[in-house]
């Protein structure tokens, strides 16, 4: 049985809003997305938001997408 894709596969981005609250996201999945108060409230709620995108998918027959992302720092 093939395992489970999980959001350990995917990089996620967090970060604070400039008006408060803050992001997470995967931005390999267009649509998995979260804004909350705090941080750690922004990584819970998207791990919802990943699986209820994931139950989709799966729903569709569709695979989730490969995470393609690339981490670029400009020093």
């Amino acid at each position: 049985m093939a395992e489970a894709v999980g959001m350990r596969n995917y990089k996620i981005l967090i970060y604070p809003q400039e008006n408060g609250g803050w992001v997470a996201e995967i931005p390999a999945i267009s649509g998995c997305y979260a804004l909350m108060d705090t941080r750690d409230e922004a990584l819970k709620e998207l791990e919802s938001v990943f699986i209820l995108i994931r139950d989709e998918y799966a729903m569709d027959g569709k695979a989730l997408p490969e995470d393609k992302t690339e981490l670029v720092s400009h020093a």
